[in-house]
């Protein structure tokens, strides 16, 4: 309902909507005020769960053959508002993507005028520089980061995240808190971020389960959308870690479910970062709510990492990667797949060598 006023704010009269095709029937009634209000509007519903390269190409040469725009709204979870951040972009500017994505052109300066509203409480895409895309030939996800990707606005709606399933809830709530805690434990954690961190996981900490059992608890899927935010306000100051690279290559070869693969990877990576790290573990672990008082900062550590493989079976996320197609001659592939994100295993608070990327996949088998 805010979106008329916001399009009077950035003077645009001709709207495009990048989304899929379930939240495009949901906001029918949103295009048709936009409308009444006499703008036009063109709405993409294409946007495809971990969306390739070829699809983003394909939504941009749709919005280009619709005509010229001077906004973009992203509606939907994290894959429609990666797509429509760097679509604004792409738009306003003499870009070739694969060119971005090879790093051989830097995205100079801001694209379009854009809103991103998202639908799900998870990736916080709406908050952060990047835009992450899939790489078939490559079996990975490639994320384009420039500040210019941030949003201009942001519509922060829990209405929208009730219609959410129980699984979706925990598998994007779960990439939410993923991005709290990595960005709290990384080596580009600062003052700002740290703040911001221990918000989201004190938030999702307290809610996940509420919003797991219930889907129509409105405080909750509020605490769940302001928490997935802050994680991405994190992520823009900070840096996810350890946990994501490893979940780039199944992603990318396997097609699970980022949330998925970060909450099955969490626990572990977590228990390997653990050592040298007892201060900030204790620190999360008394933010999510634990009963660490009294406890050492190793102890309260140690109930943090378990706490983790304890929220995962609540919400009925498998701590293992059993029954993905995931067979032991498959780890050399996803170590060497991993190991290229050297952008964020660079962040990792203990450094990880391919022989630790190994131990823990085949752990999880």
């Amino acid at each position: 309902s805010q979106l008329p006023e916001l399009a009077t704010y950035f003077k645009a009269r001709r709207l495009l909507i990048v989304t899929t095709q379930s939240v495009a029937r949901r906001i029918a009634p949103t295009r048709q005020s936009l409308e009444a209000a006499g703008l036009a509007v063109t709405v993409i519903d294409s946007t495809p769960p971990e969306p390739e390269v070829a699809d983003v190409l394909a939504i941009e040469a749709a919005a280009r053959a619709a005509g010229a725009h001077d906004l973009v709204v992203g509606i939907g979870g994290g894959s429609a508002i990666d797509v429509a951040k760097i679509l604004a972009v792409l738009l306003a500017q003499n870009l070739n993507l694969r060119d971005v994505l090879t790093k051989k052109v830097e995205i100079g300066a801001r694209g379009l005028p854009n809103v991103m509203v998202p639908t799900t409480s998870g990736t916080g895409a709406e908050a952060t520089p990047n835009s992450i895309i899939l790489v078939p030939e490559d079996e990975l996800k490639i994320g384009i980061v420039s500040p210019y990707l941030l949003p201009d606005a942001v519509i922060l709606d829990p209405l929208l995240t009730l219609s959410l399933p129980p699984d979706v809830t925990a598998s994007t709530g779960m990439d939410a808190l993923t991005h709290a805690i990595e960005c709290y434990c990384s080596k580009k954690g600062n003052a700002f971020s740290d703040l911001y961190a221990l918000e989201s996981i004190r938030l999702i900490g307290r809610s996940i389960r509420r919003a797991f059992a219930n889907g129509q608890d409105v405080a909750a899927r509020e605490d769940m959308l302001m928490g997935a935010y802050w994680g991405g306000v994190c992520i823009a100051t900070s840096s996810t870690t350890a946990v994501h690279a490893l979940a780039y290559p199944l992603g990318g070869k396997y097609r699970m479910a980022h949330g998925l693969s970060n909450a099955i990877l969490l626990p572990s990576v977590m228990a390997f970062n653990q050592q040298g790290n007892e201060v900030r573990f204790a620190a999360m672990a008394r933010a999510m709510g634990l009963a660490v008082e009294g406890l050492s900062d190793a102890a309260a550590a140690d109930a943090f990492v378990q706490a983790l493989r304890q929220l995962n079976t609540d919400l009925n996320i498998p701590n293992s990667l059993k029954g993905f197609g995931i067979a032991a001659s498959d780890i050399d592939g996803l170590v060497e797949g991993a190991s290229k994100v050297t952008r964020l295993l660079d962040n990792n608070p203990r450094p990880m060598t391919r022989d630790d990327m190994r131990a823990i996949y085949t752990a999880l088998l």
